[in-house]
Parts: structure tokens; C-alpha cells; sequence
């Protein structure tokens, strides 16, 4: 499975000071990624010339990031209690979540054409209609301290999530009827989650070091990462793998439909990668906390 691949990376002008975060591939061919300390969003094209948009409120506590299927960027403001929307025109509006410091955390465009959401805080799964005057809808979880962080649109209609306390998977469908599927060992500690390509879910397991498949039916595979305190953090989709970023270990990891893994060395050192995603070129794009976005490219 290994081939060739170089990782290069972009400075943000501010340098640590921005905190890059989440990260989504655009449907306008660019990468968009959240700064939690910098209050922005930002835009980089595929040579990797960036601009920047301001969040109108401050101190926002920008996490996740995703984009829908009409180019808008979505995110959340963990700290604001919001989300909020970068239209394609580079507007923003923000909405205000009914339930106080909920801490919204994960955001995934659903096929209902719904916003969906995770409260870490709040232990439930949020829901924003754009269509009926943002009205937001609240599923709480049924176990208390899950701890929900990040959220995917599945193949089968549903949203899927990782309840990173609880060790499970949740589900939820878009009637808001929640599933949770218990992990085999405690404390895995599951965050980032993804569709793959063969139609199943796939997770990462910061503390169990390992990565995970659930089919939409709910049984459930884990493959163990070459080397210990990994700390997987986020995933995304491939053509036909899935990219992660392990934060523990500096590296982007790679991993086939079949379960081979291949590991690639983060240039910069203690570069703490979080966000990932694959541009439309196939590019791997992913956020370094101390201030950089990497690109690796594998040809």
C-alpha cells in the first residue's frame, strides 16, 4: 500500500496565535479551516495562498467545520454558544443556541438538508433547519457525561457520532431517534468520525489507539495503531482509505479498507494536528495547532 508522499506546510501569519482547528474540503476546490484563538476562518486555494474572514463575535472558540452542498461553510462557535455560517458571498450569520453553555463542538451537513451538531456540554445532539428560519432542535443523549464531539452524515440517511466519555457510537436519525453501540473496550475515548467510501463508518480512538469501522448495522471492527500513544484525533475519507491525524505522535496516518496502515512523519515538530481533509485534487489538508496548515500529497 505505501507509496510515495510529501508533506508541505504554510505558516499562518500569526503563528500559534491562530490555533487552526477544524478543517473541511469547500465545493469551491479550497480548504477552510477554523481558528479557535484567532476568531477566524480561513481559506486556502490549492498553492496555498490564504485569506482570512473575522468572526463578528469575539473570543467565539471556533471548533468544528464543515461545508453543505450549496458552498456555505458552517461551524461552531464553542464558547459563544452559536454556530455560525460563512456564506459564499463572504457573509456571516450566527445563531444563538437555546440551551446556556451548551458547547457546541462537531457540525456535519445532513442529507436532509439539515445543519446537525454536537453539544459537548449540553450531552445532545443539536439540529438546525435553514430552511424553516433556523429553527434548532435539541436531541438530548440517554446517558448523562457522553461527552459527543464529532458528527457525520452517513450513507444510510442518518447522522453518526462519537461519544467520547461514554465510549460509544450513537446514532440518530433524522426523526431524531437515538442508537448507541458500546465499544469493546472502556475508555476508548472516540472523537473523530467519517463515511468511508465502502459505506461504513470510521473513527478514531484517542484513548484507545486505535482506529474503528462500524457498519451502518452496527457491528463494529478496531485495527491497533503500529505504535503507542498515537492519540488519533480527527478522520476523514479518501477514494479508497481514510486519512487521520495523530496527535500524540506527529504524524498522518493512512488506512485501506482492509485495515493496512501507513504513517507519514510531520515535518515541523510537536505540530499538534487535529483537523483533516481531502480536497477535490486528493490532497490530504489538516490544521497544525502551533500555527500551520500541512498538505501531504501522495502520488
Amino acid at each position: 500500500m505505501t507509496r510515495n508522499a510529501k508533506i508541505k506546510e504554510y505558516a499562518i501569519p500569526e503563528g500559534a496565535d491562530s490555533g487552526p482547528y477544524g478543517v473541511t474540503a469547500g465545493t469551491d476546490g479550497n480548504v477552510w479551516f477554523t481558528e479557535q484563538k484567532g476568531n477566524r476562518i480561513g481559506r486556502i486555494g490549492k498553492t496555498g495562498e490564504m485569506k482570512f474572514f473575522d468572526i463578528p463575535t469575539p473570543e467565539a472558540g471556533a471548533m468544528g467545520i464543515a461545508s453543505d452542498r450549496n458552498g456555505n461553510v458552517w461551524f461552531t462557535e464553542n464558547k459563544a454558544n452559536r454556530i455560525g455560517k460563512l456564506s459564499t458571498d463572504g457573509s456571516f450569520e450566527e445563531y444563538e443556541l437555546p440551551t446556556p453553555d451548551s458547547g457546541p463542538f462537531g457540525i456535519a451537513a445532513g442529507k436532509d438538508g439539515a445543519i446537525w451538531f454536537t453539544q459537548i456540554n449540553a450531552n445532545r445532539i443539536g439540529r438546525f433547519d435553514p430552511s424553516h428560519d433556523g429553527w434548532i432542535t435539541g436531541y438530548p443523549l440517554p446517558e448523562p457525561g457522553a461527552f459527543p464531539s464529532f458528527i457525520a452524515s452517513g450513507s444510510d440517511g442518518a447522522l453518526w457520532f462519537c461519544e467520547n466519555q461514554g465510549s460509544k457510537i450513537g446514532r440518530i436519525s433524522t426523526e431524531g431517534d437515538i442508537r448507541e453501540y458500546p465499544l469493546p473496550q472502556p475508555d476508548s475515548g472516540p472523537v473523530g468520525i467519517t463515511a468511508g467510501p465502502d459505506g461504513n463508518l470510521w473513527f478514531v480512538e484517542i484513548g484507545g489507539n486505535r482506529i474503528g469501522r462500524i457498519t451502518v448495522s452496527g457491528e463494529i471492527r478496531e485495527y491497533e495503531l503500529p505504535r503507542p500513544g498515537a492519540k488519533p484525533h480527527a478522520i476523514c475519507s479518501g477514494q479508497n482509505e481514510l486519512w487521520f491525524t495523530e496527535w500524540g505522535a506527529n504524524r498522518i496516518g493512512r488506512i485501506a479498507l482492509d485495515g493496512e496502515i501507513d504513517e507519514f512523519d510531520i515535518p515541523s515538530p510537536e505540530a499538534e494536528p487535529h483537523g483533516i481533509a481531502v480536497s477535490a485534487s486528493g490532497d490530504v489538508w489538516f490544521a497544525e495547532e502551533i500555527g500551520r496548515i500541512g498538505r501531504l500529497i501522495v502520488r
